[in-house]
This record gives structure tokens, sequence and C-alpha cells, in this order.
């Protein structure tokens, strides 16, 4: 199938045409109605008689699609370059999104990028080319929004290597982050192996009015099931409440659920998402929705592992944060009294709108609204306002519709259409993190360090509507529903609520073409490496299991709190190697706290005791084939899909990750790469392993259901047993004795060879 600039009919009816019939024989095997998840799912098991069980079975799913942005399909196509295929199986996109980095403006900004990110712009442009992926030059916008824009579709499948994939659930599509192991397998013709997951109901009822916008929603769900509560989960939005949000405002609820940790999030399919089609030129795909409705739609009746109720009559804005994605206030007051009690400065340094979280027409509408009246009450921002559009369809037409020149005159600057602040790509001057400082802005993840590097930055995530209203005021207490603000004229004025244009009236302004689609034969094509290259570097399999247990593993790491991918591999100027394994490596726990000292990023050589960076000390323990392992506390590897993060640790000679819990990407990651995530059956466990410590991890390989017999070794000799508790499948145990699940991948295209 010839890969295009859209999700072709043909596709979408080839699902939508086994969909009845298997959703029928779901519902009598299960003797009871489906959600929508569990629709979307079975039809799409590889093997339609595959016994499933909700948080029990793994099973295999055959995916309509995959999307790669930049910086991590870097790492995934130089691993399906080893698997010897003249062409990916499935349509599959390449995004440059992430490498753009945000200073003097979109224009400056871009041109600066394509500079210099050359070397990877052209060898992903022309590995696309050879295997037959669309390439989305620089420019193009926000993989997350593109897609939207593009190719879902209700009812779909798709993986994305990037955690907010699930933003496409906002066309009602199971659309989910992962790993480049996890794109291979899908782009080599193999099935995506999974966990069946359970599923989280939210009710919605009544309608978002006022200041309360879909973020909202998302921020309150955070707040209730917190950073780990989803994990495991599809999250899926019924109810009338659901039916009135527009198509666009559920993709934000969708993106930011992998902030609660969601295998996904999903909304069924409703006139919003028919309306949001045929605005973007899929008409043809919205008529076909319509046939199969009502298996687009949860049954009714549909049972949930867990129910939440929210009634948006009732929401009111919140602000999450600094630091987690689910630590909610109120605005105004009462994120103002948090903030004096944590000593976090109430002024504002910076107000940020956009991301793929929340940059679509509606949102700016929303924002722009408020900044014409603003102008004509007389206010400007009194601080730096940064607007990121999430794509170029998007930027053109708010463009042509006068909403940038709205924003533009109150203070505002418009940014590149890339992810820029919103993943550690915003050159900031010392003058502005160099101390304690507070931002706010509409994007979706707040760890320290996350938006431009300091640890001083304190970041909000918020609506773009409450980001404006907060920039116009300069404070964070500051409450739109209630406060005024005194104007150039020295008068209090009373902003009001923000409104909104869900469509463009004259409809989408396409902007400039940035899309490339392959030749129809790209066996011709040329892709170069350079030996010398400082980015990029051709992989060198991993060594299979020597099939003898893991004893005296040297404790190379424990990590204090929270240690999320952004910690274990850090974004930021490192996306700079995102290609180039050994040099990436140099970022390896930079920013773990340790546990034993507090100390940021470094650690102690139990063979001299002298303390190093790990990833100077893992580097050491490497090339003198030292196996160790790293301990983390619980949730660890939240955040991003990046499986940088796994690759590291098991380039550098780690072997075993314990934990008290695992972000579901994560360990996933660690599985495809070879090493072994194990969590404390007893979560005290982790206070009793010490800095000298040494354990021993026995019975290996892994066995589906059966704990992991593992020890502390003190240095006196004494042994502490323990059980590590492992969640294998007989296909991720092969993944293992092979070494990595690519090294199974390999193996089975030589077979089919032969």
């Amino acid at each position: 199938m010839a890969v295009t600039a859209g999700t072709p009919i043909e596709l979408v009816e080839g699902v939508y045409a086994t969909l009845v019939e298997r959703v029928a024989a779901g519902r009598f095997r299960l003797g009871r109605p489906l959600t929508l998840a569990e629709k979307i799912l079975i039809n799409h098991l590889a093997d339609s008689a595959e016994q499933f069980e909700r948080g029990g079975t793994y099973n295999d799913f055959r995916p309509d699609r995959v999307a790669m942005q930049d910086a991590t399909a870097q790492m995934a196509l130089l691993q399906f370059m080893t698997a010897g295929l003249p062409t990916t199986s499935v349509p599959s996109t390449v995004h440059c999104d992430h490498l753009i980095s945000a200073k003097a403006g979109a224009k400056i900004d871009l041109g600066v990028a394509i500079d210099t990110n050359r070397e990877v712009y052209d060898f992903l442009r022309t590995v696309s080319a050879k295997y037959g992926i669309g390439f989305w030059g620089p420019g193009s916008g926000i993989i997350h929004q593109v897609v939207l824009e593009n190719y879902a579709f209700p009812g779909g499948m798709m993986i994305g290597t990037d955690s907010h994939t699930p933003n496409a659930g906002g066309l009602g599509m199971v659309a989910i982050g992962v790993g480049g192991a996890d794109a291979v397998d899908v782009m080599t013709g193999f099935p995506f192996n999974v966990r069946w997951p359970k599923v989280i109901g939210v009710k919605l009822t009544g309608t978002l009015s006022g200041w309360s916008a879909p973020k909202d929603v998302i921020l309150e769900v955070a707040r209730v099931l917190t950073v780990e509560g989803g994990t495991g989960a599809i999250v899926e939005y019924f109810g009338p409440g659901a039916d009135s949000i527009s198509a666009t405002g559920k993709a934000t609820i969708c993106n930011m659920g992998a902030e609660i940790g969601a295998t996904c999030s999903v909304f069924g399919y409703d006139q919003n998402m028919a309306q949001y089609l045929k605005a973007t030129g899929r008409e043809a795909i919205a008529d076909a929705a319509d046939k199969v409705a009502a298996d687009l739609r949860p049954d009714d009746g549909a049972l949930y592992d867990q129910l939440i109720e929210i009634d948006l009559d009732e929401l009111k804005p919140l602000i999450n944060g600094p630091h987690s994605p689910d630590r909610a206030n109120r605005v105004g007051a009462a994120v103002g009294a948090e903030a004096r009690a944590n000593n976090w400065p109430l002024d504002i340094s910076s107000a940020l709108i956009g991301s793929c979280t929340n940059s679509s027409y509606e949102d700016i509408t929303r924002a722009a609204s408020i900044a014409r009246q603003a102008a004509a009450k007389g206010l400007r921002t009194k601080v730096e306002l940064l607007i990121t559009p999430g794509s170029e369809q998007t930027r053109a037409t708010i463009e042509r519709d006068g909403l940038l020149a709205d924003l533009e005159a109150i203070g505002a600057s418009v940014l590149a259409n890339a992810c820029g602040p919103c993943i550690g790509q915003w050159d900031r001057p010392a003058s502005a993190n160099g101390q304690p400082n507070t931002i706010v802005n509409s994007f979706n993840r707040n760890f320290p360090k996350r938006n431009d590097g300091s640890a001083n930055t304190l970041s909000f995530v918020t609506s773009p509507d409450t980001v404006i209203a907060l920039a116009l005021a300069g404070r964070l207490d500051f409450d739109p529903t209630t406060d005024t603000i005194t104007n150039d004229a020295g008068i209090e004025v009373r902003l009001d609520p923000p409104v909104g244009e869900v469509l463009p009236d004259r409809g989408y302004d396409p902007g400039q073409n940035t899309f490339t689609a392959p030749p129809a034969d790209g066996s011709g094509v040329v892709v170069e490496v350079s030996p010398t290259s400082e980015r990029l570097q051709l992989l060198t399999p991993f060594g299979a299991w020597d099939g003898d247990d893991y004893v005296g593993l040297a404790v190379l790491m424990k990590a204090k709190g929270k240690c999320t991918t952004d910690h274990i591999s850090a974004a930021g100027k490192w996306l700079t190697y995102r290609g180039h394994l050994e040099n990436i490596s140099g970022n390896l726990f930079l920013g773990a706290v340790n546990a034993f000292d507090d100390a940021v990023g470094e650690g102690k050589d139990f063979r001299d005791g002298s303390v190093d960076t790990y990833p100077n000390l893992a580097k050491k323990y490497g090339d003198s084939d030292i196996q160790w392992v790293a301990i983390g506390d619980r949730n660890y590897g939240e955040g991003s899909s990046r499986e940088h993060a796994a690759m590291e640790p098991r380039f550098r000679g780690g072997v075993v990750i314990l934990a008290r819990s695992f972000a579901r990407i994560h360990e996933t990651n660690l599985k495809k790469q070879g090493l072994v995530p194990l969590t404390f059956a007893d979560p005290a466990t982790y206070d009793l392993i010490g800095e000298d410590d040494r354990i021993n991890v026995l019975d290996l390989p892994p066995k589906p259901g059966v704990s992991q017999r593992c020890q502390i070794v003190k240095p006196d000799g004494t042994i502490i047993d323990f059980e590590g508790v492992q969640t294998f499948s007989d296909e991720q145990v092969e993944w293992f004795k092979a070494g990595s699940a690519l090294n199974v991948v390999r193996r089975k295209v030589a077979d089919a060879k032969d």
C-alpha cells in the first residue's frame, strides 16, 4: 500500500470490514457488553480466536500503522536496518519535530535547526525513502498533531515511538506509545505484543463553560489517579459530557493520559469527530465510520475495572505542579497558598502556549479571544509569552485568520512548529533560569529540568486560557474568574471568559507542503552513516544470555524518589546524540538522585571507593566486564517512551533493574533490550540495599508467573534473601535468552528467507 499524507480509505474500510463480526464474537465469548477499548483490541488481534483476559494475558495485535518522531526514529530505524527487509510491512511515517531549539523565533530557529541537524535529517530522509516510509520534514509540526490531522481514524490502532501517541484517542483510535524495538517488530511484519489492558472508565456529565477547558478534565483525572493510577490500563471516556467536547479537546485529554501511566486513552465516535474528519479532508472516513458507528462506541452497560465520574458543570480551572503532573490545585488562592508554603516564586518568569497537548485551532481561538479583550482594556502581558503552533496547517490557518496577530499585539512571540520548550529544547539565558523561577504552560509534563534544563525552573501545567490570563497578570496566584488586573491607565479591569471556535469557518489552510512520499522502489537509495560521525552510529547486536545466573552484581545506582526517563537519559542538549548509542550513554543516570548521599548523577566505585559520575562509572564497569544492577523507587521510568533509557544501561553492562514499581513503557523497553526488570515483592526491601552490597539474581531464565529468587550479599558475607516479581511472558523470555527482542526478529527474518 502506498504511503501518502493521509490514511487511505481502503485501509479504513479494511478495518471496518471485520469490526462488526469480531465484536459480536467477542461479546458472545465474554457474555457481556463491551467497552470501546475491548472492541478495538478484539478487532486487531493477530489471532481472532486467541484467549484474552484484562490485566492477565499477553496478546499479539496487528496495528494499522507506525509513527516515529525524529529523536526516537533514529534508533528505531538503525535497528530496522539490521533486519534485512526491503520495506516496512505497515504504513509508517517519520516526523521531524524534536530537534528544533527555541531561542530567537520561528524562522531563525527553524533555519538553525536545518543547518545544525542536516546529517540527521539527511539520514532520516534517505532511510525513509529506502524503506517506504513517509517523511514529514522540519517545520511540519509536532508528530501527534500531524497524526491527528492526517492519519488517526475511529476504531483504528497504531503505535508510535513517543509516549504522547495516545493523542490520537481524540479521534477514537487506540494509539499506544512504545519504544523503537516495538515499532521495529511491527514494521518487520511481526505482531505487537502487550499485556491486555484493564479499562478505567471516566463518565463525563454536564458541559464545560466559562474558564474551564478540556485540559482541566485530564488535570482532574491526574489528581484522582496520580502518576501511577493508569498503569496497565486504557482510560475510556464516555457519557453525555464526552460528546460535548470537540475532537481536538478530546485529543488534549487523551494526550496527557500518558502522565498517569495509561496504556492509552480513547473516546467513542461522535459527531464532533465526524466534523473534524470532514474539516481535515477525510469525509470518506467519516462516512465509513457512520456505517459502523454503534461499534465505535462502548456498549450500554459496558463494565469497567474502575469508574470515575466528573461533572463538567462543576469542574473548575486547575493548575498542576511543579515537579509532577498530578500535583493539582485550583487556580488562584489554592495554588498561591501552596506556593507560599513551599517558597515558590509567585511572580511568573515566562508563559507558554502550545505543544502537542494544546495547539489546536480551538485552543488558539480561545487564547486569541482573551488577547483581543486584553488589548481593548489596555492590558499587555507582564511576562514573556511564547506560542508554539502544533502543525504547519494550524500555523498557516491561525495566521490567515489573524489570531497570531491578536496574540502578538499583547506581546507574544511565535516559535517554530515543533516541540521546543515542552521537551527541553528551550535555549534560555542564565538570567532567566539561573535562580528559582516559575513558569506556566499548556504542556503535559513538568519534571525538574524538563523545559529548559534548569532545576531552578518550577513548571506549572494548565489550560491555554489560564496561561494567557496568568501572563497578563504576571502572578501565579491570579484567578481569572474573580480577580482584576490594573491596566496602563491604572483602572482595575476583569477578563471575560474565553470564546473559541472549534473549526475554522473558511477551512484549514494547509500552508507549505512539508511531506515527502517515498519512491515506488527505494532499493537504489543509499543510506550512509559515517564511521566517524558524532551523531549516528550503526548498531552492534547485544550478546545472547550466557546461561548463567547473575551473581555478585554491583550496585551502580540506587535512586531516591522520582527516577523518570528524563533522569535516566535526559533530553535537551542530549537529543543531539539520539542516533549514537555510545555518545548518548554519556548522560546515563545524570539526573538520578543518589539514595546514599543525595548527590545528583554520581556514585561510588565499589572497587576503590572513588566517586565518579554515573555515566563514567557505568563505562568503567562495562569496559571491565563488570555486570551491574540499578535500583529504583516507585514508578521507575515514568515519562517518555525513549528506549535509550533501556539501551544505555544494557550497552554499559547493566543486566537487572530492581524497583518498587515500573512505568509500563519503560518496563517493556528493558525487556526488549535483554534486561531483567524486577519489582520487590516487599517494597521495604528497597531500604535494605546498601552502597557496597552485591546482588544475586538466581534461577534464570525468568519463568512466566514465577517470582525470581534474589539475594542481597552484604560486605561481611551476610545474605538476605528476597523475592523479585517479574512479568515476563513466554515470548519475552525468548527476548532475554537471545539478548534482545531485535535478535529474535533478525533470526525470524533470516529463517523466513531460507
